[in-house]
């Protein structure tokens, strides 16, 4: 290695692991930052470029901010960079979750942890509403999309598969979207049966299944390969697979898992290093983070080669329309569920609505939300 390419080496890592380590708010925030340190601080990139590859991660799955990270580091530093920029990206969060984590399989239990809980639980729930408002103002862009995004609420609602869900709400807006290239005919029978036909494609009935670190890994494997849209829309897929399907978790578990995840900088993704802690100590946590995000670096190399070609493709582009707005209707069904669960009096239905409040106002960070729904749980505790 050349000195120059070891110091761009260096610098993608000293940015990325403070980055890593302080940036909150979720991947729109992180996103704000990169382009801020990279285009006009460092001038690594140019608007055109850093576009190029924002839209580049819009195309495949995974988190947005993590695959960013990934693409500059790439850009930068070649190879190695790819690694090193996603890696430090990361860690801090993983080490963070990890110790919260930690303490909470050790003192969650306990009845100060629980009101702790008790306040931040609504706070999410709020948090996850204003994302769906703000991503959904961005996404449904046609009446065809508005009504596969309430379909899939629907549908989600009544039992049916997501991945179903999601492969075919993204059929059908490419097909609308494409219309003239597909021909009336058959784009004016094919819209209507698909969406009808969803509602006898029922998720396969699975019953609780005895946990094990192997089927830990694929499942989130499988998750980090498939799952467009926000961070949030990971919510849904955990519910249908480690709560619905296979029992692993409550669903007060997972509602604290994303409570983890909003608490710490860095992915959101990282949901997943608490659920592995949790499910199978320090081995589940790093088998979990390493399936949920090795996807990511796979799907960056294959595809920063392509970027000049796939951006442009009508036909991608309608499919990844599609599937985004199916994920808006995932988010919501599952908002539902959870909603219901954890907003069971006043208290936490004034803590969700003010925090909700807080969030449309004024821009509240999320992670001084959280914690001013922790000291609403404790204060709450004091007067019960």
């Amino acid at each position: 290695m050349t000195a120059s390419f070891s110091l761009r080496l260096r610098q993608v890592a000293l940015l990325f692991l403070r980055l890593g380590a302080t940036a909150f708010g979720g991947p729109a925030a992180h996103i704000g930052i990169m382009h801020d340190e990279t285009v006009k601080r460092r001038k690594w990139l140019d608007d055109q470029e850093f576009l190029d590859l924002l839209g580049a991660t819009n195309l495949i799955p995974g988190p947005n901010s993590t695959e960013m990270a990934i693409h500059i580091g790439f850009r930068r530093a070649g190879w190695p960079g790819l690694i090193v920029g996603g890696v430090s990206f990361i860690m801090p969060a993983v080490l963070m979750v990890m110790g919260l984590a930690w303490s909470y399989v050790r003192y969650g239990a306990t009845p100060e942890a629980g009101w702790l809980l008790y306040g931040i639980k609504p706070v999410v729930i709020a948090i996850i509403l204003q994302a769906l408002w703000n991503l959904g103002k961005r996404a449904v862009k046609t009446p065809i999309m508005a009504c596969v995004g309430l379909a899939v609420l629907i549908l989600s609602l009544a039992g049916v598969n997501e991945l179903v869900l999601l492969l075919v709400g993204g059929l059908v807006v490419t097909a609308a979207a494409n219309y003239g290239r597909l021909g009336r005919s058959l784009t004016g029978a094919w819209l209507p049966l698909s969406i009808a036909g969803l509602g006898t494609l029922a998720a396969p009935a699975l019953i609780a299944s005895p946990f094990s670190l192997t089927a830990l890994f694929l499942i989130l494997l499988k998750i980090g390969s498939v799952l467009y849209g926000s961070g949030y829309v990971l919510l849904a897929v955990l519910h249908a697979d480690l709560v619905e399907r296979l029992g692993w978790l409550t669903d007060r578990q997972l509602l604290d898992a994303i409570a983890i995840g909003q608490l710490t900088p860095g992915p959101v993704f990282t949901t997943a290093t608490f659920i592995g802690y949790v499910l199978g100590g320090a081995r589940g946590a790093v088998l979990a983070t390493v399936g949920i995000f090795l996807p990511s670096f796979v799907l960056v190399a294959v595809s920063n080669p392509l970027i000049p070609r796939i951006r442009n493709s009508p036909w991608i582009g309608g499919l990844l329309d599609g599937v985004n707005v199916a994920s808006l209707g995932l988010m919501a069904a599952v908002s539902w569920q959870l909603g219901r669960a954890c907003l069971i009096d006043t208290i936490t239905i004034g803590i969700a609505l003010a925090s909700l409040g807080l969030l449309v106002r004024f821009k509240l960070n999320s992670t001084w939300l959280i914690a001013l729904g922790a000291g609403a749980g404790l204060l709450s505790s004091v007067f019960r």
